[in-house]
């Protein structure tokens, strides 16, 4: 079996689990989830929009995250042995940093979700060119933020965003153009919804440091994970439209 084969059976299933129904434990976590939110101070939920608005603008066309220029002329398995490695290089780097604003108390960890946000972006831009995609491009970028979004969204929200990624190259020169366009509204509370239970402990003192440092990690790790497979199904929905195209031109008439 070659490593396509075998990633084609990883992105099938990544593909199922997306799209199967929410189960009844998911609907009670997503009840649980909404009824804690109630209780977390407007300031943080405040800090948390800012962070991600901001965020938002920064990827969209601010040059924070794209210095990293796409690689070429490297075969899928070393592709995707180079990301294994970045996004382990990055688990630990997001641990560090949780477990450092976590030690701090409270205040601490609210600086705590722009300080990861920054992370994980410039991981995915590291991602996307070591699967040789220009992040300068403005369709890219937006694809980035539908990662994001896929990874850290409620199961009924995650499977509209991905419907969205399915056949994204053929549909991106759909997509708005203009910032205001996005939204970037229930792109912050599908994220702050998620990782609002890992992260309140990391206020609490004495448990916080260890809290945030593994919450952090775990986090980026579940967007490592989203991006690889996200980038995998472009691939293959690629290659499948360049062999469609080459049996047309095959049984063309005039073509044997």
């Amino acid at each position: 079996m070659t490593y396509e084969q075998k990633i084609t059976h990883d992105v099938d299933f990544w593909k199922f689990k997306i799209l199967q129904k929410q189960s009844l434990f998911n609907q009670v976590t997503d009840t649980v989830q909404k009824k804690i939110n109630s209780y977390i101070p407007e300031k943080v939920h405040h800090a948390i929009t800012t962070a991600i608005k901001q965020m938002v603008k920064a990827v969209l066309f601010g040059s924070t995250f794209t210095t990293s220029k796409p690689i070429l002329d490297l075969t899928l398995m070393h592709r995707e042995a180079l990301i294994k490695q970045k996004i382990e290089n990055y688990k630990k780097t997001g641990a560090a940093e949780g477990g450092i604003t976590g030690a701090g108390g409270f205040l601490m960890s609210l600086a705590d979700f722009p300080l990861l946000l920054g992370i994980k972006m410039k991981m995915l831009f590291d991602i996307a060119a070591v699967y040789g995609y220009d992040v300068k491009d403005y369709r890219e970028r937006l694809f980035i933020l539908h990662i994001f979004q896929l990874a850290f969204s409620s199961k009924e929200e995650g499977k509209n965003i991905f419907v969205k990624m399915q056949d994204w190259d053929n549909q991106a020169h759909q997509l708005p153009t203009n910032i205001d366009e996005f939204d970037w509204l229930t792109f912050q509370q599908q994220y702050r919804d998620y990782i609002d239970l890992a992260k309140l402990a990391q206020m609490l003192p004495f448990v916080g440091a260890a809290v945030g440092a593994v919450a952090n990690y775990k986090l980026i790790e579940k967007l490592g994970i989203t991006a690889m497979m996200s980038y995998r199904m472009r691939y293959f929905n690629l290659e499948h439209a360049v062999l469609s195209n080459q049996k047309l031109v095959e049984n063309k008439p005039g073509t044997n």
